[in-house]
C-alpha cells in the first residue's frame, strides 16, 4: 500500500536516556543494547566477597558461584571456567565450598535477552589467613585512632538487670552456658534469646539485627554476645567492621563472651566488658543471689553490732554525766549562786549608799559656796541695788539726775523712790 503523502513523518528516537518522554519512549532492547554497551566499557576489577552457593553440572565448563559481600546483604553472580578452578586444588583441597573467602578477577557481564549481570571471572585466589590476619590488624589500628576501643566510652553493667538479651548461635552451648550459669546465680533473672548464625556469609548481618532489636527493647539492661571457640576463619564475623561499630553505637551495655580466653576479636575490644567465656559471661552480668544473701546477712551483723556498741557508749555517757555534782546534787550550784548574788547586791547596795552619802556632802559643799557668792547675801548685810527704769544699774550720782525714777532691791523685797 501506498504511504500516505499526508500523513507526518515518524518521531526521530531519542538518542540519550534524558531525550525520553511518554510519548516518544526507547523500547526495551534500545535500552538493553545500551546498557550492554555501557558495561562492555567496564574494565577488568578485583573482587573480594564470601561463597554463599555453588553450581557445578557435570560436563559443564563453567561454574556458577554466588559471590556475597562480607558486610551487607549483598550478592552477584560469578561465572568461572572450570580450568580455572583446577588451579585451586592445591590451595583448596576441598574445592569452592560455602564460606570461603575469595578474591575474584573478574569483568561485568550484561545479558541483554535476560536483563542479567553477572562477573566472568578469570583468576580466583583464596583469602590466606596470614592475609587475613594483617588486615585485621590494620582495622584495629583504625578503628583504635578513632577511640572506639577507649575506656573512658565502655559503659557499667547494671548490679541487677530486668532483662539480659542473649544474641548466640541456634542451640548452641554458648547459649546454654549463658542461661544455665545465670539462672544459677539468680533465678529470677529473664533472658530475650535471638538465635543467628554466628559463622559463615549470613553472620554479620544476622547478628547486627539481631543486637539493633535488643538495643531497641526498653526491657533489656545488658546484651550478651556468645560464641563458642573456633578457627580465625570461624570467628571472622566477630572481626567485622560492620558489626564492631554496631556494638560500639549500641545504647544498652555490651558483654562480649566470643570463643575462648586466647581468642580475641576485635568486637573484644569495643564491647563494654569483654567475658573470657559464656560461663564467664553469665558471672558477670547477674550477681550470686548466694553472695548476695551472705552479704546481707554479714552486713546485718555489722548493722547490729555497731548499734549495740552505740547503745553501750550513750549508756555510759549517761552514767558519766549522772554522777557528776550537777546532776548528783543540782541544789548545791543553786545555793551556792544564791549566796553569790546575795553578796553581789549586798555590795551594790553599800555601794549606792557610799556614792550617795558622797554626792550629798558635794552638794551641801556646792550649796554653801553657791550661798556664799550669791547677791542676797551681800544685800543681807545692809545693801542695796538700784536701778533705773530701764533696769541700768545706778552705781554714781550722776547715773540719776533729779527727777528719775529708782527701783530700791533690798534682800526682802523692792522700794520706789524719786532722785531729788
Amino acid at each position: 500500500m501506498p504511504a500516505d503523502p499526508t500523513a507526518p513523518p515518524p518521531a526521530r528516537r531519542p538518542t540519550t536516556a534524558g531525550e525520553t518522554t511518554a510519548e516518544n519512549p526507547w523500547p526495551v532492547r534500545l535500552l538493553a543494547a545500551k546498557m550492554d554497551a555501557y558495561i562492555a566499557k567496564m574494565p577488568w576489577t578485583w573482587v573480594e566477597g564470601q561463597v554463599v552457593q555453588v553450581n557445578d553440572r557435570p560436563g559443564a565448563s563453567v561454574v556458577f558461584v554466588t559471590l556475597r559481600d562480607a558486610d551487607t546483604d549483598m550478592s552477584l553472580p560469578v561465572t568461572i571456567a572450570r580450568r580455572v578452578l583446577s588451579r585451586l586444588r592445591e590451595a583448596l583441597p576441598d574445592g569452592l565450598g560455602h564460606g570461603t573467602r575469595v578474591v575474584v578477577h573478574a569483568k561485568p557481564e550484561f545479558f541483554a535477552k535476560r536483563g542479567s549481570l553477572s562477573l566472568a571471572a578469570d583468576d580466583v585466589r583464596p583469602v590466606g589467613v596470614g592475609e587475613l590476619l594483617a588486615r585485621l590488624e590494620h582495622l584495629k589500628r583504625v578503628l583504635r585512632s578513632e577511640g572506639l576501643f577507649d575506656a573512658s566510652r565502655k559503659k557499667e553493667l547494671p548490679f541487677l538487670p530486668h532483662t539480659v538479651g542473649l544474641v548466640c548461635g541456634r542451640a548452641s552451648a554458648a547459649e546454654r552456658d549463658v542461661v544455665e550459669n545465670a539462672r544459677l546465680r539468680w533465678p529470677a533473672v529473664r533472658f530475650e534469646v535471638r538465635e543467628v548464625a554466628v559463622q559463615g556469609p549470613n553472620a554479620v548481618t544476622e547478628v547486627v539485627q539481631a543486637l539493633a532489636e535488643l538495643d531497641a527493647d526498653p526491657h533489656v539492661e545488658v546484651v550478651v554476645l556468645a560464641r563458642g571457640g573456633g578457627n580465625v576463619e570461624d570467628l571472622l564475623p566477630f572481626s567485622n567492621e560492620a558489626l564492631v561499630r554496631a556494638v560500639a553505637r549500641a545504647r544498652t551495655p555490651v558483654v562480649s563472651a566470643i570463643g575462648h580466653e586466647v581468642d580475641s576479636p576485635l568486637v573484644d575490644l569495643v564491647a563494654d566488658v569483654r567475658a573470657s567465656t559464656p560461663t564467664d559471661a553469665a558471672r558477670l552480668v547477674v550477681p550470686d543471689v548466694a553472695e548476695e544473701l551472705a552479704g546481707v546477712a554479714q552486713l546485718r551483723a555489722r548493722a547490729r553490732r555497731g548499734v549495740a556498741a552505740r547503745v553501750e557508749r550513750e549508756e555510759h555517757a549517761l552514767a558519766a554525766l549522772r554522777s557528776r555534782p550537777v546532776l548528783a546534787a543540782p541544789h548545791v550550784l543553786v545555793e551556792t549562786r544564791a549566796a553569790e548574788v546575795d553578796a553581789l547586791r549586798e555590795r551594790a547596795r553599800r555601794s549606792v549608799q557610799h556614792r550617795l552619802e558622797r554626792a550629798g556632802v558635794e552638794v551641801e559643799h556646792l550649796r554653801t559656796s553657791v550661798r556664799a557668792l550669791s547677791p542676797r547675801s551681800t544685800l543681807l548685810r545692809g545693801y542695796a541695788v538700784v536701778q533705773r527704769p530701764d533696769g541700768g544699774l545706778v552705781r554714781v550720782p550722776g547715773d540719776a539726775p533729779d527727777g528719775t525714777r529708782l527701783r530700791i532691791r533690798l534682800p526682802d523685797g523692792e522700794v520706789a523712790a524719786t532722785a531729788g
